[in-house]
């Protein structure tokens, strides 16, 4: 009985050797990810950019237009989520591919006008730049430190929250959160970084890569999100 396996192992009792086969497969997820949403991107914009215009205008038609877009994003990226997290391998790339999907469309407005503003790609590029500098340290603490970041949690969900209802007061008030709130949010989404990271090392087990990869990839996402938006305020 004692040498029986009691489930699935988690990353952290793994030997060696699978822990960095399980970090490569992880990180590589992600990167193929970034990579297939900078591809959809270009292909929106690039050869539908009068439908996206379309897409953007209904998505800013009203005062609760964006936060219905913002609603069904929620229930998409949760439903992403749990699918990334199946036991079937095919459902967890679907969840991963609809995760890309759906972060490709919620950033076309931001994009769209960041590409056609005076400073265009060159903003563009310094936005990734540091997004890229910003998560490559952020992940290098936590595996150099092997601190454990769990802790991070309770602060993460009670802060995502009082982030969801300054978004949902300033578009129902018509008021702009500003430069403060994104630089905020800069801070939220590295302490997300660090979260998951720490996801990675301690709370997977060697199968759930795919499921690990999007939650670094989304935490990355919201990072150059508002990195963006604050290059595009001092445009």
């Amino acid at each position: 009985m004692d040498d029986q396996i009691q489930g699935p192992i988690l990353v952290g009792h793994l030997e060696d050797t699978e822990k960095a086969t399980f970090y490569r497969k992880t990180y590589m997820h992600v990167a193929w990810a970034v990579l297939a949403f900078t591809f959809l991107e270009y292909i929106f914009i690039g050869f539908f950019e009068e439908t996206v215009v379309s897409l953007i205008n209904l998505m800013f038609a009203n005062s609760f237009s964006w936060l219905i877009v913002l609603g069904l994003f929620w229930v998409g990226s949760s439903m992403a989520d749990k699918l990334a997290h199946h036991e079937s391998k095919q459902t967890q790339y679907m969840g991963l591919g609809l995760y890309v999907l759906l972060e490709a469309i919620i950033f076309l407005p931001l994009i769209y006008y960041a590409a056609y503003s005076s400073t265009g790609p060159e903003m563009l590029t310094q936005a990734v730049i540091i997004t890229l500098c910003l998560f490559g340290g952020l992940t290098a603490v936590v595996f150099m430190t092997n601190k454990d970041f769990s802790f991070l949690k309770t602060g993460l969900v009670i802060a995502s929250f009082i982030a969801i209802g300054l978004i949902v007061a300033g578009s129902l008030f018509g008021f702009n959160l500003g430069l403060w709130f994104s630089m905020a949010m800069v801070v939220f989404a590295g302490a997300a970084i660090l979260y998951q990271t720490s996801k990675v090392k301690y709370e997977y087990t060697k199968d759930q890569y795919v499921g690990a990869a999007l939650g670094i990839f989304a935490a990355v996402m919201l990072l150059f999100w508002y990195i963006l938006q604050i290059f595009m305020s001092r445009d």
